[in-house]
């Protein structure tokens, strides 16, 4: 088509008018079919799914499958930032809690002017780890006590040290200061520690109604002074098998905040003037109650992170009169696991030797009617020989690789001369 200069039209290339307006109408609707056809998205709920005649498979229109693999990879996105938020938020707890830790260790051991400046410098710059602090409860009054357990099954002398640093055991006669700081009593524990070098003294005055404070202060100081997996206590009155103790500790080393003992769960005593009497009775609820379960307190042990949630928070755990009952209260909320073994509890003989007759060798050992061996200065030597391991059982086992199932760790009773 091309137009005169006189703006006629040549009539052989001229469409006809109403052809020419058809055109445009049809081309504008087919623009618009197009546009609403390319544009739309399609509505999930319009979307007729077409099953299988087994029914186990749906298939859906493609462009559905790319609309919700978008939303799947949307979603995924989404979770994988709340878990690596939730991550975050983990590790900078445990941090904090690390930071608290070390500032509550750094604090107990600078103002504990018992504990020696040499000490002080070592565990402050330099810790290696360790598999238990095995603290032995004690007094003043029990010297003879002392020397039976150290006749008996605690390492002396170069084997004290050997057991340190060859099997990361540590023992320690656990035990505070007297009312009258540097009297005759506090000087007998000083000469006997010069011959022995086998004492923790603790920033605490001794006394029997302060069993639970020194519990408390023990745990403080312990994990302030030795990176260990686990921390025992146990009273000087009561026999241990060493090795057996390791081998038993080391089946719950992957647990965290672990609580090991003989769990019982005896009457709250309301009556004064009786042995064990609990001033706060009341708060377990009627007259004739019981204890929530707890360890008994002739040897329990707990995990690295139940010692230093003691030592972050001594200064707020409540102390009953009863040290075993004050331990099992701490741990009431928490996230723990009770450990019930009764190898930590066996009769002195003929229980702990027929069973270690039997191929079960018992952790510990003491009489219950005395809450702990009986005349033990007279008979654990008694006890340590016939219910005792062998005595090269400590030094051939292997406490990193060694497991209670294996043939190659397993303990032997000591042999009968």
């Amino acid at each position: 088509m091309y137009v005169k200069n006189r703006g006629e039209y040549a009539s052989k290339h001229v469409l006809p008018k109403k052809l020419a307006i058809l055109l445009c109408f049809a081309s504008f609707f087919a623009g618009m079919f197009f546009t609403n056809r390319m544009w739309m998205v399609p509505d999930a709920k319009s979307i007729v799914k077409k099953t299988s005649r087994t029914g186990d498979e749906q298939h859906v229109d493609c462009d559905m499958k790319i609309v919700l693999k978008n939303e799947d990879n949307s979603s995924r996105g989404i979770s994988g930032s709340q878990h690596s938020i939730e991550t975050v938020d983990k590790a900078i707890s445990d941090l904090e809690i690390k930071l608290m830790a070390a500032r509550a260790e750094r604090e107990t051991v600078m103002k504990d002017t018992i504990i020696s400046e040499d000490l002080k410098n070592v565990e402050l710059t330099s810790r290696r780890k360790y598999l238990m602090v095995i603290g032995i409860n004690t007094a003043f009054s029990s010297r003879k006590r002392r020397d039976s357990v150290r006749a008996t099954w605690m390492p002396q002398g170069e084997k004290l040290k050997q057991l340190e640093e060859e099997k990361g055991i540590i023992i320690r006669f656990v035990i505070g200061h007297s009312s009258t700081s540097g009297g005759i009593l506090d000087k007998a524990i000083e000469a006997e520690e010069r011959m022995h070098g086998d004492f923790l003294r603790l920033q605490h005055v001794e006394g029997y109604l302060e069993l639970s404070a020194k519990t408390k202060t023990y745990f403080s100081t312990a994990v302030s002074l030795w990176d260990a997996e686990f921390f025992v206590k146990v009273d000087d009155d009561v026999h241990v098998n060493l090795a057996t103790l390791g081998m038993t500790l080391t089946e719950h080393r992957k647990k965290p905040r672990v609580y090991i003992g003989c769990m019982k769960s005896g009457p709250v005593l309301a009556r004064k003037g009786v042995k064990y009497h609990e001033p706060e009775y009341w708060k377990f609820g009627e007259v004739g109650n019981k204890y929530f379960r707890h360890a008994t307190g002739q040897l329990y042990a707990i995990s690295k992170d139940l010692a230093t949630y003691i030592l972050i928070n001594q200064d707020v755990l409540h102390k009953y009169a009863n040290e075993d009952v004050s331990l099992g209260s701490w741990f009431i909320g928490l996230d723990v696991e009770h450990v019930d073994d009764r190898r930590l509890c066996c009769g002195t003989p003929p229980d702990c030797e027929w069973k270690a007759q039997a191929g079960n060798i018992c952790v510990a050992s003491f009489d219950w009617k005395c809450s702990g061996i009986c005349r033990s200065v007279e008979r654990i030597m008694e006890v340590h020989e016939q219910c005792g391991e062998d005595k090269n059982a400590l030094w051939t086992t292997n406490f990193v690789q060694t497991t209670r199932s294996s043939n190659s760790g397993k303990i032997h009773m000591r042999e009968q001369a």
